[in-house]
């Protein structure tokens, strides 16, 4: 973002905090507390839903920090989210993520880390409100409709021992469903949300690239889960719709019609950066070039991407609260996200966008098809045994 433009976003984040933490944007409250019935057990080796599974058309997020007075207290916060995810129906998910802050000094569980957790660093481009960072857990529900994904997170902000930080509502607009049962949405500036993403149904992949692995120096609890990259990115909406479509086009590096590679027919086309080396069809700074330069090196830096947008009232001073509720998944937070990160620095798409806050999180384990047991258990049970 331009040094002329960004102060001006960055002036508009105190009067987006006041009112996106309203309770009008919180969802309402669940009618009673969770109650004792087993939910999804953390289970090394299985996943939790909500990662890979088709992303429905709205979504909440929501962070909080962990109240509970000891383990024990933790280990009821965890089963009773797991009780509330067990309630979800068919295309519905409740998922949660530990920060790394719950592995303080609190609950013991320190030398269980997992080995690539750590607090979001603020990349160059950033104007981070603390307010909107970070926390000891997430839950995100995604659901068919606004009401549903309102009604399961207020499920979960009805477990005891938590605090709310930080919770945002997303949406998929032009939500569909592509050949292959490809899920796929546009973001508020109009291209194709997680173009060029990695297919989440070749389960292959998402091994190699997603979920984390017995071995590689992680905890043997972690095996099953992955890592949550989270980014809430105000868009500079006006500034954007102002410039012609071959101008966004460019910023891009995608066609807004179809998604596909400029210079290219179809979205799946690899664009030709080798005969392209002046980047006089996509640009050097334009967002895909930089996110992925399509060398062997950078093959091993790609990303799950399962974002929603986000529009809420306008602010105060009648500036449009939208942009992207960006959620991304992988094996390693320094390979992937950080990596994409930072070559994303100077990129032509920084003087329409600023980040503003998200975090670092760890997706637990999910549940053993048939097993007993709830949601937590492979965390509790290495550290019962320490």
């Amino acid at each position: 973002m331009t040094l002329r433009r960004r102060p001006l976003l960055a002036g508009l984040v105190g009067a987006f905090a006041a009112t996106a933490c309203g309770p009008d944007h919180g969802g309402p409250d669940h009618p009673g507390a969770a109650d004792d019935a087993p939910g999804p057990t953390g289970t090394p080796g299985h996943h939790q839903p909500g990662v890979t599974t088709p992303p429905p058309a709205a979504a909440r997020l929501a962070a909080y920090r962990v109240t509970a007075a000891d383990r024990t207290g933790l280990a009821d916060v965890l089963y009773r989210l797991g009780a509330e995810a067990a309630r979800t129906r068919d295309g519905e998910s409740l998922t949660v993520s530990v920060g790394a802050s719950l592995f303080d000094q609190r609950y013991g569980l320190g030398a269980l880390r997992p080995k690539r957790l750590t607090e979001m660093p603020a990349f160059p481009s950033d104007v981070l409100d603390p307010a909107w960072c970070h926390g000891d857990l997430t839950v995100q529900v995604c659901a068919a409709t606004p009401e549903r994904a309102a009604e399961l997170a207020g499920g979960a902000a009805a477990v005891g021992g938590l605090e709310p930080l930080w919770r945002l509502p997303g949406f998929r607009p032009d939500n569909d469903t592509g050949r292959g049962g490809r899920a796929f949405t546009t973001n508020l500036f109009g291209f194709r949300e997680g173009a060029g993403n990695l297919e989440a149904e070749d389960t292959a992949l998402m091994d190699r690239q997603v979920w984390v692995a017995p071995g590689g120096g992680e905890p043997a609890w972690t095996a099953g889960g992955t890592y949550q990259a989270v980014r809430l990115i105000r868009f500079a909406m006006p500034l954007w719709d102002a410039d012609a479509v071959h101008r966004q086009e460019a910023v891009i590096g995608r066609r807004k019609d179809n998604a596909a590679p400029l210079g290219a027919a179809r979205e799946t086309d690899t664009p030709d950066y080798a005969g392209d080396a002046e980047g006089r069809v996509v640009p050097l700074d334009s967002h895909i070039r930089r996110a992925n330069p399509r060398t062997p090196e950078s093959d091993a830096n790609r990303i799950l991407r399962r974002s929603y947008s986000y529009r809420l009232d306008r602010d105060a001073t009648g500036n449009e609260n939208a942009g992207l509720l960006f959620v991304c998944y992988q094996r390693d937070l320094e390979l992937g996200f950080a990596t994409v990160q930072r070559r994303l620095q100077g990129e032509a798409l920084e003087r329409y966008v600023l980040p503003f806050g998200g975090g670092y999180y760890f997706t637990l384990p999910g549940v053993a098809p048939g097993a007993r047991g709830r949601l937590g258990d492979s965390l509790l049970a290495a550290a019962s045994m320490r």
